[in-house]
């Protein structure tokens, strides 16, 4: 896998995103409750302090649970919450040795179609519905993986000329817009919730 990415604005960190399958698949498992760019950077930050070019799954499913999470809580962490995200990492690492070889490009590699290759990224630890149709979209929008129907597997996230998520980053501009769609999802989701909580109020 090669392909040029532009998902954390850090030269180093996007080009071992591009090509590293694992550490494409890491981003998108950190990838909540912090700045997409901060979830994406992690492969490369772990990738450092494990002094080694790319992530192994062999090795990150064997690493000693407490070391790991050490190594994903020294500052900078790598996360909000690096105790429980290095335990999903390690979790995630431990699927794709037992049913992948710990190949994790073999979750994509040949597959057919996109609704086969949604069920395998949402069968993935740590990736829900809405997680593995974001990461469809960014292997088809930003990998060149396009089984037939990924787009349609994809849901509103294969849309092209969309900017709903990671997979249509593009540079600073498009983050930008991504960014602004996600503050407006969240702003309406938050406006929702306070209707209906008024609404059972008054009923």
């Amino acid at each position: 896998m090669h392909a040029t990415v532009h998902l954390t604005q850090h030269p180093e960190a996007d080009a071992l995103l591009g090509r590293s399958p694992l550490a494409a698949l890491t981003g998108m498992l950190l990838d909540q409750q912090v700045p997409m760019e901060w979830a994406f950077a992690g492969p490369y930050t772990i990738a450092r302090r494990m002094g080694v070019d790319d992530l192994d799954a062999h090795d990150i499913a064997a690493a000693d649970p407490e070391k790991f999470a050490a190594l994903l809580s020294e500052k900078p962490a790598v996360h909000r919450y690096p105790g429980s995200m290095a335990e999903r990492v390690q979790q995630l690492c431990r699927y794709l040795v037992e049913h992948y070889d710990g190949d994790a490009e073999a979750v994509w590699r040949d597959v057919p179609t996109g609704r086969e290759l949604f069920g395998r990224l949402n069968a993935l630890p740590g990736f829900g519905r809405q997680k593995a149709q974001i990461f469809l979209a960014l292997l088809g929008k930003r990998y060149g993986v396009r089984p037939e129907g990924w787009r349609e597997a994809a849901g509103d996230y294969g849309q092209e000329g969309a900017h709903r998520s990671v997979a249509d980053i593009t540079g600073p501009e498009s983050l930008a817009k991504v960014r602004a769609f996600k503050q407006e999802a969240k702003a309406a989701a938050k406006a929702a919730k306070a209707a209906k909580a008024a609404k059972a109020a008054a009923g």
